[in-house]
């Protein structure tokens, strides 16, 4: 009778229980301690990722001065003083407004209890339910002022502040690892493709530069888009004399760059906010808004999208479902040139291989 070599494998395994119990035993700890790992430097991971697409965001617009005469050098250096210039501005514009909402909410809550107080509605609260609403407020009052809750919603406080910071840190993070991806992308690329056998370097090579290009153009479209946006926004506050038109613009332009649903959260959002300054002013702001949500998918996607690769909508509803759900905001702002890539790389290697086989 015939073994094969699978099956002479396995006896020598039952052979030797313990030596295979050792090496299975290894392997899982293996396994286990690089899942670990891979967890403890997620946020690592998401932050290089993030850098390295927005290195490729920038490319174009590097390469766009350096045929304008400008060294690759001083291209990098004037556009990332400006993106730390915008950074500032959007800081020192969105902080104070935020602090000054907070503090404003905070020292107008005995002025909103006093006028609850003398309101009909407390009024008609106390005929219908007796003596429990003045025993609830009692226990409202004793919780806001208990030292424990004190100390409680200092900490929330101090928790919110270091998030702050957290977020800061990254932002940093990911705008020095962007610098450093995009000075040296062209290394990266040569330093890739040389990984490959000689006879496959030149189209891959190709390959590569096709999709750096559309994942370049993709971010950068997106970008347009949601500055698109959010001068609309602001546009439409300041004409309807709505609050904070510098700050919603802004939260506009960062909720518009998440793909497909960025413009109808925005929509939804900002509608209701605008309910608060009157009704009237909210419909104006919703039919605006939604009739430019109709310009921007038939008229400004196309022609600012033109050079990107196109991907069937089924494909683009699963890639930013799939990338939401395992990266949150990043997996869902990267899903679709994902996505562009992958079919570009079935159509130029996996599907010619295939149609070469008889």
């Amino acid at each position: 009778m015939t073994v094969d070599h699978g099956q002479r494998t396995v006896w020598a395994g039952l052979a030797r229980p313990f030596a295979t119990g050792v090496t299975v035993t290894l392997g899982g700890l293996a396994a286990i301690g690089l899942g670990i790992a891979f967890s403890n430097l997620s946020t690592v991971l998401i932050s290089i990722t993030f850098a390295l697409f927005a290195a490729l965001g920038l490319d174009p617009v590097v390469r766009n001065l350096e045929r304008r005469g400008i060294t690759r050098g001083w291209a990098i250096t004037t556009i990332f003083t400006g993106l730390l210039v915008v950074l500032i501005g959007v800081l020192l514009l969105v902080l104070p407004t935020l602090i000054g909402q907070i503090t404003h909410f905070v020292t107008d809550i005995p002025r909103l209890i006093t006028g609850f107080l003398h309101s009909s509605t407390y009024a008609w609260m106390e005929r219908t339910f007796g003596a429990d609403v003045g025993s609830l407020i009692s226990e409202i009052e004793a919780y806001l002022i208990h030292p424990h809750r004190v100390a409680t919603i200092g900490r929330g406080v101090l928790h919110a502040g270091n998030t702050v910071f957290a977020t800061a840190s990254g932002l940093v993070i990911v705008l020095v690892l962007s610098l450093y991806f995009l000075a040296s992308l062209s290394a990266i690329k040569t330093g890739f493709i040389r990984l490959l056998p000689a006879r496959s370097r030149a189209g891959a090579a190709a390959l590569t530069e096709q999709i750096t290009g559309s994942v370049g153009g993709y971010l950068g479209g997106m970008v347009v888009l949601a500055f698109c946006n959010s001068i609309v926004a602001f546009v439409l506050h300041v004409s309807l004399r709505l609050p904070f038109p510098m700050l919603m613009a802004v939260v506009a332009f960062c909720i518009t760059l998440i793909p497909l649903v960025g413009s109808v959260l925005y929509w939804g959002l900002a509608t209701v906010i605008a309910l608060f300054t009157g009704p009237v002013a909210a419909l104006v702001f919703a039919i605006v808004y939604l009739v430019y949500m109709q310009i921007e998918a038939y008229v400004l996607t196309p022609r600012v999208m033109s050079r990107v690769i196109s991907v069937p909508g089924a494909l683009v509803v699963i890639g930013a479902i799939v990338g939401g759900t395992l990266l949150g905001l990043l997996g869902a702002l990267i899903a679709i040139p994902v996505t562009a890539s992958l079919l570009l790389i079935a159509k130029q290697v996996f599907i010619p291989q295939q149609d070469a086989k008889v």
